[in-house]
């Protein structure tokens, strides 16, 4: 392709992602012009209550980052040397990239292992996890398995592709990427588990549910409620599914007598929220947005490693994988960041209370620990929530536009 037809083709797929990007962005409900910074976290915690979650968080934050550390060291010696195992196979191709890929993932488990039993001993000291270690070291061998499964099929996909289509195959293999993320996001919900109708532990909440779902137009999405009390102290809640498997599932934490049915009805209005702004399909767009970009560069960068279609490139490329996954989470972390304020905004206007928006912030610091106002760099870096301040600013802005 000459050079200027290639930066006038770079230009229109630029053009069209940025505004791709820009009309998912003012699709927000939120006004725009809210302040939410500068609210006195001393005006609703004390120092004792700011202190824990301070310490808390801190060791949190840091084990986090020793570990992505440890995960591109590991990745970065496995792409300096694992490329020799290419050689010692007679597994074909595609077979031998597989077992470099799983080989990988092996690598990455073992060397995250030792963050992960030191997280576990940190929630364990402060009450929030009930997770014993043996538990948590072969009761994860489920979730490793379908990550062995997933690697096998994405490289079976990108290895067959760059076998017919060469340094090409970025195109077709980002849409079946995508492709994947839909069918999962459709799926998840029947691979939580057993879960419960609220109406059989909560009939009242279940009557609440229903009416905040029939304002925000999504009455036909159950509740359901999932068991997790055995596991952990901490109360959430998430929003699943897309058309007919969408549901919104509470941990039965939210129920267990610490939070007030105001605040677990706001609870329910925020992911009744995220289901009537469609903001998991609208996460399958923004992720098709990272997906092509990310795969052209892959593309690009295994191509002196013989590219996609050499097994002996598939260690370097699960390098370059995760090293642009970590260059792009700030930038997703202000997407999420938006999708919730907008969800809590939903969430005002259904329920016209800002006090149990509140109230729901500072028991949250109680029952997870969530420091209100953390620093600027892990905000930026790593939190995909707003922080608790600016939650509670949200509800205040709520507050003083509509005068209620």
């Amino acid at each position: 392709m000459r050079p200027g037809l290639r930066l006038a083709l770079l230009a229109i797929v630029a053009g069209v992602w940025v505004t791709v990007a820009v009309l998912l962005w003012r699709s927000s409900v939120v006004p725009g012009g809210l302040h939410l910074s500068g609210v006195d976290p001393h005006r609703y915690f004390n120092d004792s209550r700011l202190a824990q979650t301070a310490s808390f968080e801190r060791f949190e934050r840091w084990d986090f980052v020793a570990a992505q550390l440890a995960l591109v060291l590991v990745l970065v010696g496995y792409a300096r040397w694992g490329g020799r195992f290419a050689r010692e196979s007679a597994a074909g191709r595609i077979g031998t990239g597989m077992l470099l890929g799983m080989l990988g993932l092996g690598f990455v488990w073992l060397a995250q292992v030792p963050f992960g039993l030191a997280d576990l001993w940190w929630q364990r000291r402060h009450g929030a996890s009930h997770v014993g270690y043996v538990e948590w070291i072969f009761g994860d061998w489920g979730q490793l398995g379908g990550s062995f499964a997933f690697i096998c099929l994405a490289l079976l996909i990108v290895m067959a592709l760059a076998g017919k289509l060469g340094d090409r195959w970025w195109v077709p293999g980002a849409a079946a990427f995508v492709g994947l993320g839909l069918l999962f996001a459709f799926v998840q919900p029947y691979l939580l588990g057993k879960l419960h109708p609220l109406a059989s532990r909560r009939p009242e909440l279940a009557h609440a549910a229903h009416r905040i779902a029939a304002r925000e137009g999504v009455d036909s999405v159950p509740v359901r409620v999932e068991d997790v009390s055995g596991e952990t102290s901490a109360a959430n809640a998430e929003a699943v599914g897309i058309g007919p498997s969408r549901r919104i599932v509470l941990w039965d934490t939210l129920l267990d007598g610490r939070f007030g049915d105001r605040q677990v009805r706001f609870v329910i209005a925020h992911e009744y929220g995220h289901q009537a702004r469609k903001h998991i399909p609208k996460f399958i767009v923004w992720y098709a947005l990272f997906a092509f970009p990310g795969a052209y560069l892959i593309a690009r960068l295994t191509r002196r490693r013989g590219g996609m279609a050499d097994p002996a490139a598939v260690p370097f490329s699960l390098l370059v994988l995760v090293v642009l996954q970590l260059a792009a989470l700030p930038l997703q972390n202000v997407i999420s960041r938006r999708i919730e304020t907008e969800a809590d905004w939903m969430a005002l206007r259904t329920t016209h209370d800002p006090v149990a928006d509140r109230r729901l912030m500072q028991s949250f610091t109680r029952t997870s620990l969530v420091q209100p106002d953390p620093p600027s760099w892990s905000y930026l870096l790593l939190d995909n929530h707003p922080t608790i301040m600016q939650r509670i600013a949200l509800a205040n802005a709520w507050e003083a536009r509509t005068g209620r």
